[in-house]
């Protein structure tokens, strides 16, 4: 197995000097050198055939015991100098101080195809940043990290990528809600890829404790490796810089909130700089559309993550990465002025997507437009209805026919017994106006179905999915996890053979462990 190293954030920023793997405050350095912790006996599961591709591996590589050391972490690639990265970071909106890579360790770069690709491995071991951790993973969250972060990509999310999922053979301590009943589970490893895992914690870090000229480092940095466009010079290239992680912030969520994705915790350390999703922990979809959903039990009371405040929760991160960056311009109009566009750009998008999603084309109806999906949105509320199914059963809906508009998507609704009268009338009357609004569109119905099932998935990893796959792994049988990862990576096709899964939350999912809320224990 030969992997093309090319190394740079080890050798460009600066080191930790003190060797010693123990829990400390780190200061001035922008990673610590630390070596994963080598797993009894590991075994791979699965890996992602065609991330290993873009690396530069083919299917004998991933069946090679060269493959099992280096991404269980059971040996170290040659010449290669694992770490774990320093930063920051404000958690439920409070700041945390120093946090770091407590559970993750950077193996190395590999640059293949003129593309940099950053691999670290979740889960193996600890580094001076684990705080009261053990760096360990259990194969519980594991699992749902490595399905979730392939099936993300097949979704057109911009997100981390899942290159494998190993269990260590070693077993590890968990207590998975927090009420003070601790029990032994599976430890597993995954080894997870993205241009680079810099997040806003990094500049928060140093710009928390005053330290500009490594903050500057590491600006210049990211500006060289994964914004070389930005040619600007002196302070506009750092806003020019805010202003594209702006952007793609607002990309990522416009997309979670097409396909009804909750991360869960949206704090500062696990937003990339690169606008990717990062960091899989107690997320969700929405199975009841319900802008007030959280999938965190740490979350439940405040709600902070919900669905519904998911764009406000990415401004209000990005304001907390300009005061990060404010030492390096020492002017705020420039800031303010990106936070304001992306408020602006929010509303313009959000119209856009849904619009996309109801196979709406004519942007001339703007004000209509918003009081139809407005409307939309209060009738969806009005009984439980299964986001997932209904927006893709409506592109079965056919011009002219209101009266049937009900039929198309009953099966979303999880009792249809709540469809009364008053539910219906108002359902009624939204039908009538997307009909009429339809005909202002001049594509046929089969066209429109076409489009809207490119926007609307048929197939996402709902969480009783993951548990069932959860389920059978750890009793030993991995055929799930191979069922779903095929399933997902094709999720706006039909596939008839499987569709069992498209099919709302069954009811004995509504309120067991793993299958609606979750914890952050992993």
């Amino acid at each position: 197995m030969k992997l093309n190293i090319s190394d740079t954030y080890n050798k460009q920023l600066p080191a930790d000097k003190n060797s010693e793997n123990s829990r400390r405050q780190v200061l001035n350095v922008a990673f610590s050198f630390v070596n994963p912790k080598k797993p009894t006996s590991p075994k791979l599961i699965h890996a992602s055939v065609e991330l290993a591709e873009n690396l530069g591996l083919d299917k004998q590589d991933i069946k090679s015991k060269a493959f099992l050391d280096i991404f269980s972490g059971s040996k170290i690639y040659e010449k290669t100098y694992p770490y774990a990265m320093a930063y920051a970071g404000h958690q439920f909106g409070n700041w945390a101080g120093q946090l770091g890579d407590g559970r993750a360790i950077n193996l190395f770069e590999i640059e293949e195809n003129n593309k940099l690709w950053a691999i670290q491995l979740k889960g193996a071991g600890e580094t001076p940043y684990s705080r009261q951790g053990d760096g360990l993973a259990v194969l519980r969250s594991s699992i749902r990290e490595y399905l979730c972060s392939e099936a993300m990509h097949y979704l057109g999310v911009p997100t981390t990528r899942a290159l494998s999922l190993m269990l260590t053979g070693d077993e590890v301590l968990r207590d998975m809600l927090y009420d003070g009943n601790q029990a032994y589970e599976k430890g597993a490893v995954v080894s997870r890829v993205a241009p680079t895992f810099i997040r806003f914690g990094n500049f928060e870090l140093f710009a928390s404790r005053n330290d500009i000229t490594n903050l500057k480092k590491l600006a210049d940095y990211t500006l060289k490796h994964f914004y070389p466009k930005i040619k600007g010079e002196g302070k506009i290239k750092y806003i020019e810089l805010f202003r594209e992680v702006s952007q793609r912030t607002l990309d990522m969520i416009i997309h979670w909130q097409r396909v009804g994705f909750v991360h869960g915790v949206m704090n500062t350390d696990n937003m990339s700089i690169l606008g990717l999703t990062i960091d899989y922990g107690p997320y969700g979809w929405l199975e009841g559309f319900d802008f007030g959903w959280t999938p965190n039990t740490t979350d439940k009371q405040h709600k902070r993550y919900r669905f519904g405040n998911q764009p406000n929760i990415g401004l209000w991160n990005l304001l907390q990465l300009a005061n990060a960056l404010y030492p390096l311009v020492e002017e705020a109009e420039p800031f303010e002025a990106i936070l304001t566009n992306y408020k602006l750009e929010f509303e313009r998008k959000s119209l856009d997507m849904m619009r996309l999603k109801i196979g709406l084309t004519d942007e001339d109806e703007d004000e209509d437009d918003m009081k139809l999906i407005q409307s939309l949105e209060d009738c969806l509320l009005l009984i439980e209805t299964d986001m997932t199914l209904f927006f893709r059963l409506l592109s079965n809906y056919q011009l002219g026919k209101p009266e049937s508009g009900l039929k198309v998507v009953e099966d979303a609704f999880y009792d249809l017994e709540q469809l009364d009268i008053n539910v219906k009338t108002d359902w009624e009357h939204w039908f009538s106006s997307y009909d009429n609004r339809l005909k202002l569109e001049k594509r046929t119905d089969s066209q429109r179905k076409v489009a809207m099932d490119l926007v609307n998935p048929k197939y996402v990893l709902r969480n009783y999915m993951a548990q069932l796959a959860i389920n059978k792994a750890n009793d030993g049988d991995f055929s799930l996890i191979e069922d779903f990862f095929e399933l997902l990576k094709a999720p706006y096709e039909e596939q008839p053979a499987m569709q069992k899964w498209f099919a709302k939350r069954p009811e004995w999912a509504r309120h067991k462990v793993g299958c609606s809320m979750l914890s952050c224990s992993s």
